[in-house]
């Protein structure tokens, strides 16, 4: 699967980030652009992430109940 881009929103668990992943829909009926988020939990093994990090997911095998995503790589860190 390929990797999706997002947005760091919560690193309060050890060694596990929520990432937002927003993507941009076309309604079908009216043709109007809108953005729609979803959030995953991901993998962060060197608890190097913070609130605001751009990064990159990679697909892996289910590591827990809701985690199936690794940090791949920090894009962009957070201005702080």
């Amino acid at each position: 699967m390929k990797p999706i881009f997002g947005k760091i929103v919560s690193d309060k668990m050890q060694k596990s980030v929520l990432v937002a992943v927003t993507r941009i829909v076309k309604d079908p009926t009216y043709g109007k652009y809108y953005k729609k988020t979803k959030k995953f939990m991901a993998h962060d093994e060197e608890n190097a992430c913070n609130i605001g990090d751009l990064v990159r997911l990679s697909q892996t095998r289910p590591l827990s109940k809701r985690k199936r995503w690794n940090v791949e790589e920090i894009l962009k860190k957070a201005e702080i």
